[in-house]
């Protein structure tokens, strides 16, 4: 067995989803092999990959490297995303360099001591091929890896093939424009925190606007998703990471993630994560939990102490970047100083939302502070589309 309980469970909650990719017909680049097996002929190659980049059939889950291996194409080396590679790493946990336990191919972490592929990792390699799935936020920092892979790429002369694949948030377009001063691996873009694209739309777009180093290009080919268009209700079979497990947890993240640089928990160290919000000072009302340490979150925010708040289990998800709930948890906590803890802009990329929050701006006013960069980006990003926008990215 190569997979950790969590995993297991997860994959488990997940299971029902598969449906909806069936329901829909999507073939994500993966479950493509005539688009990418030639393209890796006779070629040494290293692959960006977790635990989600696998391919479903009727009768199976195959990893997308246990598929190349199948194939007998050269896979020698793979590098391992924020959370690790087959298995399912707390969040914030570092990862070592190691051994895949089912190949006894090396693993290089790019969630450890680098987070962009050195040249010595690349010396050997004629070929990357990247499969990670992304949830279609900023901060997500598939994408951060995504973009120093690139980087890593063009710096060797390396070609990247990108086996793209669904976003569940992909059907609209919302939040602040980050602001360069915040760059970070949680915002490393000038884009919106919801973009509405893919990780292959965004690749093409890194490479038109230039943004890799001295505008480099890489030298990219990509295999979309066959049946897809930006539309509401793309549920993912495998969950991305530990603490986003099911799909409403994942509608929720865009709006729910600005908490985590307040006082305030979004419900690691339960299995509601990212359907709730809550502190000890939020007023005493029929809802409340404990986190404590699990499988996805070892040392969660709140540890052990008796949390009251709001259970979002069962709202229904608007199109939209939600603030009601940043507000309601900052008006409703009687902890006004020290609310906002260090590193809030970095997940904002904005310097004003603090300050507009602590000023009792609405929401309305708030959300028109950002139209003028969003109305820009999504020009930007038309030029960049590969599926259609049913919705308009509204």
């Amino acid at each position: 067995m190569f997979r950790s309980k969590v995993t297991v469970l997860l994959l488990l909650l997940f299971c029902g989803c598969a449906s909806n990719y069936a329901q829909n017909n999507l073939q994500v680049g993966a479950a493509q092999p005539q688009a990418y097996l030639p393209v890796l002929k006779a070629k040494k190659v290293a692959v960006v990959a977790h635990h989600a980049s696998v391919i479903l059939t009727d009768n199976d889950t195959l990893h997308l490297v246990d598929e190349l291996l199948k194939n007998n194409v050269a896979v020698t080396k793979i590098f391992g995303p924020e959370h690790g590679f087959r298995e399912l790493a707390p969040d914030g946990k570092k990862i070592n360099d190691q051994l895949d336990p089912k190949t006894q191919l090396p693993i290089i972490s790019l969630y450890g001591k680098n987070r962009k592929p050195q040249p010595e990792h690349l010396a050997d390699i004629d070929v990357v091929v990247f499969d990670l799935q992304d949830v279609g936020t900023r901060f997500y920092t598939y994408l951060s890896t995504l973009f120093l892979v690139m980087e890593a790429c063009a710096e060797q002369q390396i070609p990247l093939v990108l086996l793209d694949r669904p976003n569940p948030n992909g059907h609209y377009v919302d939040g602040p424009v980050l602001e360069l001063e915040h760059k970070s691996f949680v915002g490393m873009l000038p884009i919106p925190v919801v973009h509405g694209m893919t990780l292959a739309e965004l690749a093409t777009m890194i490479n038109g606007e230039q943004w890799l180093e001295n505008g480099m290009q890489c030298d990219l080919k990509i295999i979309p998703v066959k049946n897809y268009s930006h539309q509401k209700g793309i549920q993912l079979p495998v969950p991305p990471s530990p603490n986003l497990p099911n799909a409403q947890a994942i509608a929720l993240y865009p709006s729910l993630c600005f908490m985590e640089r307040t006082i305030m928990s979004v419900g690691r160290g339960t299995a509601m994560q990212f359907q709730l919000y809550g502190h000890p000072e939020y007023p005493n009302n029929s809802f409340a939990f404990t986190p404590s340490p699990n499988a996805g979150s070892k040392y969660p925010k709140l540890d052990g102490e008796r949390c009251y708040g709001v259970d979002l289990r069962g709202v229904t998800v608007s199109d939209q970047l939600d603030l009601r709930w940043l507000l309601d948890a900052y008006t409703k906590t009687a902890k006004k100083e020290g609310f906002f803890l260090s590193g809030f802009e970095r997940l904002s990329g904005t310097s004003s939302l603090r300050q507009q929050i602590l000023e009792g701006k609405p929401p309305t006013a708030i959300r028109a502070s950002w139209q003028p960069d969003l109305d820009a980006f999504k020009q930007q990003r038309k030029k960049y589309l590969l599926y259609p926008d049913t919705n308009h990215a509204k």
